[in-house]
């Protein structure tokens, strides 16, 4: 047995002794799902506007853009499509199709939306359409389209597909390293002249490329090839097959799932502000060596996966990215990473931070049944809407048919703090801005006494310094000693003053 095989074997002994203790130490995370939409056809996406927690909006394999309305609970017709430009998107197996949508930041202004799809002959391509975002249910005009960028894939699978705007305002392309076993191109470890195996980075409000119809957009200065040799449109390199990819909300890394070929699955992490990162592929899977020519295995200067599964009886064959929960209903989950193998059905969920990846469980038993009792299956895509809160599409094979869940606090665990009464937990009064806590201490404001109003008619005013000069002097456990000396004197006014509405 050669060495590269005696170093993976050891690996991933280490691998599955820390997997277990850390699926041991998971804390308990109260969740379910509740399946809310039916009626789609190999979804692919759900996505929300900028603004908008009402509308779901759902991409299909096959070109079209579905909404549904949550506050009506309709599946609206399509609002576009793209059918006839669309190749290889009405199967299951074909991993071709309409593969990602994005809003861009100032939608709300300028309409922008992107989509990532694979055109008849076989090659990628992101394009912009225009909506109006005063009316969002109303048709998209194809007639909009602007080709921002596209490049050939010489083979039908391993098309990536992800697309998203990060917090720097710039759009993130995920490609896959354009298929076939093996990367036989060893397209995901180069740099130059090559697009394939990538996470691209372009500026989509500038054009570098005036005289080119079809790029346009500007380079960020920040790619790390600028200036160098290397594709500028590169930001980090060395993937197989991106399957969905996320921004923290909270921190800005980019977390990105990629699909293992015979043995392992990975979750990376590309921290906040990072550039030019390998991920290893061709010459690892995971953290095993493949043995294959394009970059050195177990060189440092490779990002190696924050987690990874193995192929077999607890893991599964293909990994479906998903979310950091940063949502209002399920704090226990907060910065929680939520991901699930599509042909196996299992999911699991750990923790980064920063250095290390901690609390992984599995949450399988959360997610199938969900609260109808239905098993969920082939789970494409994750998503989240304004607020944080979590939801994910599956199609249920061969015939297409799909549907569209949303993760929900589990009505059997201890419910949330509702001190006002309006049927929100106090941590989304808060979150959502309905409500103040200036004093950080999680709870609303208009559910706390304000010190100095002495009458109780919610304002602090004349009428309450009245009282408090009425009791001027000792007064022990009266309610104008605000601050609790025994006396009613200038501190008490202090905090009065200090609350004057």
């Amino acid at each position: 047995m050669n060495r590269t095989r005696l170093l993976s074997l050891a690996l991933l002994s280490t691998t599955l002794f820390t997997g277990l203790a850390a699926a041991q130490g998971g804390a308990a995370i109260p969740l379910r799902t509740s399946r809310i939409a039916t009626g789609l056809t190999f979804p692919t996406n759900v996505v929300f506007a900028p603004g908008d927690n009402d509308r779901v909006f759902l991409t299909e394999k096959r070109g079209t853009i579905r909404i549904f309305k949550q506050s009506t609970s309709t599946l609206l017709p399509a609002i576009l499509d793209i059918d006839p430009i669309v190749g290889g998107g009405t199967t299951q197996n074909n991993e071709q199709g309409l593969l990602g949508l994005a809003f861009h930041p100032d939608w709300q202004t300028n309409g922008y939306v992107y989509l990532y799809y694979t055109n008849n002959a076989g090659g990628t391509v992101v394009a912009r359409y225009t909506m109006d975002p005063n009316n969002p249910e109303a048709p998209i005009n194809t007639g909009t389209a602007l080709q921002i960028i596209t490049f050939t894939q010489p083979f039908t699978n391993h098309n990536g597909g992800w697309i998203g705007f990060g917090p720097s305002g710039y759009l993130y392309i995920a490609s896959g390293d354009g298929g076939s076993a093996n990367d036989p191109g060893n397209r995901a470890q180069q740099i130059v002249n090559q697009k394939l195996g990538k996470m691209l980075r372009l500026d989509v409000n500038g054009d570098d490329f005036p005289a080119d119809p079809t790029r346009n957009y500007a380079i960020p200065p920040e790619n790390p090839f600028v200036g160098m040799a290397g594709d500028d449109e590169i930001l980090h390199y060395g993937l197989r097959n991106p399957w969905r990819s996320t921004f923290d909300r909270a921190t800005g890394d980019l977390y990105i799932a990629d699909v293992g070929q015979n043995a392992r699955e990975e979750v990376n992490v590309a921290p906040a502000g990072s550039a030019g990162l390998n991920f290893g592929w061709r010459c690892m899977e995971g953290n095993l060596c493949t043995g294959l020519s394009g970059c050195t295995c177990m060189s440092p200067s490779l990002t190696m996966p924050i987690h990874w599964y193995d192929h077999g009886p607890t893991g599964g064959i293909s990994i479906t990215g998903g979310l950091v929960y940063r949502g209002c209903e399920i704090p226990e989950a907060d910065g929680t990473y939520f991901f699930v193998d599509y042909g196996t059905n299992r999911y699991w969920s750990v923790k980064w931070n920063g250095s290390s990846a901690t609390e992984f469980t599995v949450q399988t038993s959360k997610f199938t049944p969900t609260l109808e009792g239905l098993t969920s299956n082939l789970v494409v895509a994750w998503g989240e809407n304004h607020d944080g809160e979590m939801y994910y599409v599956r199609h249920g094979g061969g015939t297409g048919q799909g549907w569209l869940y949303r993760v929900v606090r589990d009505p059997s665990a201890d419910p949330l703090p509702d001190c006002n009464g309006n049927g929100q937990p106090d941590t989304c009064d808060i979150a959502r801005g309905d409500s103040l806590d200036l004093n950080g201490n999680g709870i609303p404001d208009e559910c706390e006494p304000v010190p100095g109003d002495l009458n109780g008619d919610g304002i602090v005013d004349g009428a309450d310094l009245g009282i408090m000069l009425g009791a001027w002097g000792e007064c022990d456990g009266c309610d104008e000693d605000l601050n609790g000396d025994g006396t009613v004197d200038g501190g008490d006014l202090g905090v009065l003053l200090g609350n004057w509405t």
